[in-house]
């Protein structure tokens, strides 16, 4: 959850908010107009998923902001160029429409997700909900910070308290498959649990807002889709492993696809995630 702060003063946060904000109000225009059936442009890329003009546009703004503001530093986008990347050890992150399949669908559950990347770590990010005029921020230190464009006013996180139920987040697209019904299953032989279905890294946010504790990921995404989302929940004292507990990297492979994840918002959650998944290898 959050409390009421006053605005910060770091450089990197006043530079790129103003651009960020922006992105997202071109994006929440598409999306307006989308919904009220107007003529809208969707293609379907290689590996099948669908790309609309509303991600091209956010993408040519921020990236040309970007350049401008920054242009010693590389950028690595959904809807970019990859060539070259594996020489960068500083570049910009970004999924300009994070929830492709949910803005299709009418679902305000999209995100922007932009972050910096050091070596092999993330070490500043922006996750915002363009629907709901709210940008999360992971500042280079201290406690993430949250800014709600349309009034102005700036929070910053401070821990709740727990619920007794279990919170887990679960994507919109997990329905159906057999292993997230299977984990489900053993996790609620533990605890009490409460499902929380959303789109893209819009349960990222969620976890910070207190309603989500777990967010288990068992089919593909992309470094694009957690690196904002890590470096937030990593700073409010959760994480981001793969299956096998090891954080997540960035950069360091061939290709950019991630494996499965546990994302959890504190060690304990870690511990329950882990026991489950556990339980779950042992059946098989």
């Amino acid at each position: 959850m959050f409390k009421i702060t006053t605005a910060p003063q770091d450089a990197l946060i006043l530079q790129l908010v103003p651009i960020v904000t922006q992105a997202c109000e071109i994006l929440r225009v598409e999306y307006q107009a989308y919904c009220a059936g107007g003529a809208f442009d969707v293609e379907q890329k290689t590996d099948n998923s669908p790309v609309t003009q509303a991600d091209y546009r956010v993408n040519d703004f921020i990236s040309t902001s970007l350049q401008k503001s920054f242009p010693q530093i590389a950028l690595l986008s959904e809807e970019g160029d990859h060539t070259g990347r594996k020489q960068w050890q500083k570049f910009w992150l970004l999924d300009p429409l994070d929830g492709t399949k949910e803005f299709l669908h009418k679902r305000p559950e999209f995100t922007i997700n932009l972050s910096l990347v050091e070596g092999a770590h993330t070490t500043f990010a922006i996750l915002a909900i363009p629907a709901e005029q709210t940008l999360y921020i992971c500042p280079k230190q201290g406690v993430p910070l949250k800014f709600e464009t349309r009034t102005g006013q700036w929070l910053e996180y401070v821990a709740d308290e727990p619920c007794t139920a279990i919170q887990v987040g679960l994507s919109q697209s997990s329905q159906g498959r057999s292993k997230y019904a299977e984990y489900l299953d053993i996790l609620k032989q533990q605890v009490e649990v409460v499902e929380f279905k959303a789109g893209s890294a819009y349960k990222f946010c969620m976890m910070l807002e207190g309603k989500v504790d777990i967010y288990p990921r068992f089919h593909p995404t992309s470094e694009w889709d957690t690196s904002a989302g890590q470096c937030l929940i990593e700073r409010i004292g959760g994480g981001l492993v793969d299956l096998q507990g090891r954080p997540f990297l960035y950069n360091q492979r061939d290709n950019l696809l991630n494996g499965g994840f546990i994302a959890f918002k504190n060690i304990e959650m870690k511990k329950l995630a882990f026991q489950a998944l556990g339980l779950m290898a042992n059946m098989h």
